[in-house]
């Protein structure tokens, strides 16, 4: 048997050591991992939350990466059309990392009801449009069906439901205005079939989702035109590579945009939370560090007697030394044990009920997103372990400045 363990194991199960002196210090220091480790837990999953859901939600409108004509126009209104009799469409086989791509185009246009009115965008969409999205988003209501025949069947967000009081299958008239301004403008009539919150405010109060046909006509487009091409792909963490693959197999005619380009300025906000989750782990390790090294050296001091004992038989410093670093060991064990079960408790019980809402206008979301992984937990508990086990060793060291003489004579 493994006498260091042996040793280690009777002092943690003796009543003496529950009712010593260090036992209050000792809790301190199991509490200290507990609190950074639920705390280091939150930080992670919301932080990674956070950005997985603002980064969904921005590919949702407009994909990972967007193919258009190159033009100066600054406007979300599709200006100079692109052709889909293209190499890379429908299917762009040239870059394996892309799952879909779909054909889509904006329009300008004004919806007006008795009372007040709205600028909005339309964006039109076709039959391999791909919903997978939207179908999370929806809160109300049903997706479009569009079929070869004009249809007027139209998804609006839940902030232009509320701003023009429209309900669920009720009409609206949109205006679009002509090339000649002094002309009236076009009028198109569409029917309410579904209500959608992203809960990213910006996106929300821009866009309604309808037909592509009619943008098409109000444009005098051929039926082989469109306003741009978006691109889906495998994995966002390739999104540079891919966006430069795209690039390189698409004409020399058309421009590609990425997402974390085209919305540079939220992107490089959500990229500050990973230095804000490093810099929440080093604190908190740093703290149970701490108080694990003050629970260590109480627990030394008043085990002198004993060292001196051990020493007096002929037991080495590092024998002893592994006594109480098993000793540490399952101290911070302990610690890790009920911080993970308060920790994933409360992010749990966060996904599941959403306990604690954000302001959409600031964080693009409605509650605190959760992210969830056991690659990450068991990432944290073994770098925790081993990162306060090595801060340990060199109190420790005091062992070896006993004197067995003095150690035993110790009061």
């Amino acid at each position: 048997m493994n006498l260091e363990y042996f040793i280690a194991k009777r002092i943690i199960g003796s009543k003496s050591y529950k009712s010593s002196v260090s036992a209050p210090i000792i809790k301190i220091g199991i509490a200290a991992i507990a609190i950074g480790i639920v705390v280091m837990l939150i930080a992670i999953a919301t932080g990674i939350g956070l950005q997985q859901k603002i980064r969904d939600k921005a590919v949702a409108f407009n994909g990972h990466v967007t193919i258009a004509n190159f033009d100066s126009n600054v406007s979300e209104e599709s200006i100079n059309p692109i052709s889909t009799k293209q190499d890379f469409y429908p299917e762009f086989k040239s870059v394996p990392e892309i799952t879909h791509i779909q054909a889509v185009a904006h329009k300008f246009g004004v919806i007006r009801t008795e009372t007040d009115f709205e600028g909005m965008v339309f964006k039109g969409v076709g039959s391999d449009f791909d919903w997978i999205y939207f179908k999370e988003f929806l809160i109300e209501g049903r997706i479009p069906l569009f079929s070869n025949e004009l249809s007027s069947e139209v998804i609006i967000s839940k902030y232009l439901s509320d701003r023009l009081n429209l309900k669920m299958g009720e009409g609206f008239q949109m205006y679009f205005a002509k090339e000649d301004v002094d002309r009236p403008p076009f009028i198109r009539r569409f029917e309410i079939v579904g209500v959608y919150r992203s809960g990213f405010q910006e996106l929300d109060e821009t866009y309604l989702i309808g037909d592509i046909s009619h943008i098409k006509r109000l444009n005098r487009w051929p039926d082989d035109q469109v306003g741009h091409f978006e691109v889906f792909i495998r994995d966002y963490d390739d999104l540079d590579e891919v966006g430069r693959a795209i690039y390189q197999n698409t004409p020399s005619t058309l421009n590609t945009e990425t997402v974390s380009q085209k919305y540079a300025s939220i992107f490089e906000w959500i990229s500050i939370f990973d230095k804000n989750i490093y810099g929440i782990i080093g604190i908190m390790i740093l703290v149970a560090g701490i108080n694990m090294i003050t629970a260590l050296l109480v627990l030394i001091l008043e085990r002198t007697q004993m060292i001196g004992i051990l020493k007096a038989l002929g037991s080495n410093n590092w024998s002893i030394q592994k006594i109480f670093m098993y000793n540490a060991g399952y101290l911070i064990l302990l610690g890790l044990f009920w911080g993970n079960l308060i920790g994933i408790g409360l992010l749990v019980l966060q996904k599941q009920f959403g306990f604690f809402p954000l302001d959409p206008e600031v964080y693009y979301v409605t509650q605190a997103p959760v992210y969830l992984s056991v690659g990450y937990i068991a990432l944290l508990n073994v770098g925790t372990f081993v990162v306060c086990l090595i801060m340990l060793l060199v109190p420790s060291f005091i062992i070896s400045k006993i004197s067995p003489v003095k150690a035993i004579r110790f009061e």
